[in-house]
Formats: structure tokens, sequence, C-alpha cells
């Protein structure tokens, strides 16, 4: 068991290590980022767009559970990611009810 934990470790260290090799890994970091920093949990990505320092991520984040869930307030960050997919900033962009349609 301690053997194959160490074979996964290793294999996450050198993923990271080669750098973010499409969207679908920029955006799964960029939510992973995200959300060890506000403490709230990613819904969804919106966008994912490669940049010339790495990747800018539109990540959206329940911010407030409410009843019924359409009421529920949710924001869109801007999650900007470097070419190994660290974490360089990030910005909350957008606040919105659930059941709110963009203006």
């Amino acid at each position: 068991m301690a053997e194959r934990e160490k074979r996964t470790r290793a294999a996450t260290v050198a993923a990271q290590k080669r750098g973010v090799r499409g969207p679908e890994e920029a955006a799964t970091r960029a939510g992973q980022r995200l959300a060890g920093l506000i403490c709230h949990p990613t819904e969804s990505v919106s966008a994912v767009r490669r940049t010339d320092e790495g990747w800018l991520v539109s990540v959206d984040v329940l911010e407030v559970p409410r009843i019924p869930d359409t009421t529920s307030l949710l924001a869109t960050y801007e999650v900007e990611l470097d070419r190994d997919g660290e974490l360089l900033q990030y910005r909350r962009v957008r606040r919105y009810r659930r059941g709110a349609s963009d203006d």
C-alpha cells in the first residue's frame, strides 16, 4: 500500500513539473487552486484561454447556498496560471443569483 502511494505522489509531482498539457488540465488545476484559497466549492468552468504566460480560466463558485437553490449566490473568478499550472493571481469578476440570466 505504501509503495502504491509513493508511485502516485511521484506521478503527481512529475505531472506538475511537465506543465499544463491542455485546457482540460488548466481548468482542473485552476479549480483546485481557487477552491483551496477561498474555501468555497467550485461549480464549473465557463472559459479557458491560453495566454503568452500560461492560462486564464473563468471558474464559477458557489459562495452562498440558499433554499431554494435558484436563489443561491454564485461568483465567477478569473484565475491566471503560469505554464506549469501554478497560480499567479485570481480575482472575482462577477457575482450573481443562480436563477439570474446574463445582462
